[in-house]
């Protein structure tokens, strides 16, 4: 299969997620490594469409080794979102609009990378800058009034099967 390319699975086909640079390392994390490794488990099976990009790669870049090493790993089943200007003029929107401060210049970038690049979700474990209840709403404002549609901006948490669950609710 080409780089980057997945079978649909069951039927339907694989959803567009950018994962930002937090849930490669949340893999390393005590709290966050199961629902991090549940969620790349997701993007191996075919069920998303994982896409990255150079601002990724740019911090992954001065990562501990073995999230490198993760990343790399994962290489294969990556698209690679073009920043491009129109995601760079977005995220200057924002600060704009103060749903972030330039401080926080950067998770604009990957909110505003991950709805250029058509990408249906991203998910982080940003709670403060990007998976924030007030600033998801404005964010999608945001991408509505400049022509985009608005992006479902999760934690990994929330976009990973519950097996168990599905089990007790057949019983």
């Amino acid at each position: 299969m080409a780089k980057g390319v997945h079978k649909a699975v069951g039927g339907r086909n694989p959803v567009r997620v950018y994962a930002d640079t937090s849930v490669y390392g949340g893999i390393f994390d005590r709290e966050f490594a199961i629902p991090s490794r549940q969620f790349f488990e997701l993007v191996e099976a075919g069920r998303f469409q994982l896409v990255t990009s150079a601002l990724v790669a740019e911090e992954i870049s001065v990562a501990p080794e073995r999230v490198k090493q993760f990343y790399q790993a994962m290489e294969d089943v990556l698209l690679v979102a073009e920043i491009k200007a129109s995601a760079i003029r977005l995220a200057e929107a924002y600060i704009r609009a103060g749903i972030v401060t330039p401080k926080s210049l950067t998770d604009a970038r990957h909110v505003a990378l991950a709805t250029v690049s058509h990408c249906r979700l991203i998910v982080s474990w940003n709670f403060k800058h990007i998976v924030q209840f007030e600033r998801i709403g404005r964010y999608n404002e945001m991408n509505v009034a400049s022509g985009y549609g608005a992006i479902g901006i999760f934690s990994p948490l929330e976009v990973v099967d519950d097996e168990e669950d599905e089990i007790e609710g057949e019983k």
